[in-house]
């Protein structure tokens, strides 16, 4: 085998590669698998086309393979055309101390501590192996919802996501009030970002001085259906918003999914200023703001965030509204 694998990237066809590949993780040959990958990643430096196979290879090492495997894909570039972060594939299938020992220094690895977090693992007092790129406890705090987390294949991936609550019809102030920016808009905006940029998606977000309904009239709302939601289910939507990559982006990762709830959550509270914020603080903080979604009628497809959030110790609420169609 060790032979036939220069033989088979010099042939170059992609097809066969793929096959290989998928052989040599049912007979669990990682050491050839990681050299496949190298020598497909060669051939790409001389203007070969083997970047699926590459990738491919890169994705069932970090899904499939022992830890001191996966943490070999752990480093910036790889995966860029898998099916997700492969700091959260490797992460969805292997607990950091499996990884950790192999990890090459770099946010990749960091990203990957972070997934195991997400997951439910305890990771206070350990030493990440470079930058702290979230800035995020490494463990989560009690108030913290159960994220939603992607479910990874060896042909794809499941990606759940929030239900339409009911909601019901609801009278929305007129004439609307008059909306403005702020940290707030900006973290609701930031969410939604890999939508907005890095696929075909908009959004906007609004300040009022008023309530929930308020906020929605100052995006220019007239006809509304609404319900609120409980904080730990907004925070999930607004983390679900946040590690999607919407119809057409790559997908941040439910690692960064949390950081959008968590920079959200201390803007609405006005604890930017004391970021990276304490886990107790922001959770009490967060229990004076009441949370709704709404939408204006119409048959929910692609991807949709709509979300007001009031805050009655201040009378100021906000509402963001972003939509990506497949």
């Amino acid at each position: 085998m060790a032979d036939a694998l220069p033989i088979a990237v010099e042939r170059g066809d992609v097809d066969e590669l793929v096959r290989l590949v998928d052989s040599l993780c049912a007979s669990r040959e990682w050491e050839r698998l990681v050299e496949l990958r190298n020598r497909c990643a060669q051939a790409i430096a001389r203007g070969r086309q083997l970047w699926p196979v590459a990738a491919h290879a890169e994705y069932r090492l970090a899904l499939e393979a022992p830890g001191r495997f996966a943490a070999v894909v752990l480093v910036e570039g790889a995966g860029r055309f898998a099916p997700g972060p492969l700091p959260e594939v490797a992460a969805s299938t292997h607990e950091w101390s499996d990884l950790a020992p192999h990890a090459p220094s770099g946010p990749p690895a960091v990203l990957a501590a972070h997934e195991r977090v997400v997951r439910g693992e305890d990771l206070t007092g350990e030493t990440l192996p470079g930058p702290p790129v979230l800035d995020l406890p490494l463990r989560l705090a009690g108030w913290e919802p159960e994220y939603y987390l992607a479910h990874y294949r060896h042909d794809g991936v499941d990606l759940p996501g929030p239900r339409s609550p009911a909601l019901e019809a609801v009278d929305v102030p007129s004439p609307a009030p008059t909306g403005s920016h702020d940290p707030a808009t900006d973290a609701l905006l930031d969410a939604v970002r890999a939508w907005t940029e890095g696929s075909e998606g908009r959004a906007e977000a609004v300040a009022v001085r008023g309530d929930a309904l308020d906020a929605i009239a100052g995006l220019g709302r007239d006809r509304v259906r609404f319900a609120e939601l409980s904080p730990s289910t907004a925070l999930r939507t607004l983390a679900w918003a946040g590690a999607s990559g919407g119809a057409h982006a790559r997908r941040p990762g439910a690692a960064a999914g949390r950081f959008a709830a968590w920079w959200a959550g201390a803007a609405l509270t006005g604890l930017l200023d004391e970021w990276p914020v304490d886990a107790a603080a922001l959770g009490d903080a967060l229990t004076r703001l009441h949370w709704y979604a709404w939408d204006t009628g119409g048959a929910a497809t692609g991807w949709e965030l709509h979300l007001a959030i009031e805050d009655p110790s201040s009378a100021r609420s906000w509402a963001v509204a972003a939509i990506d169609r497949a």
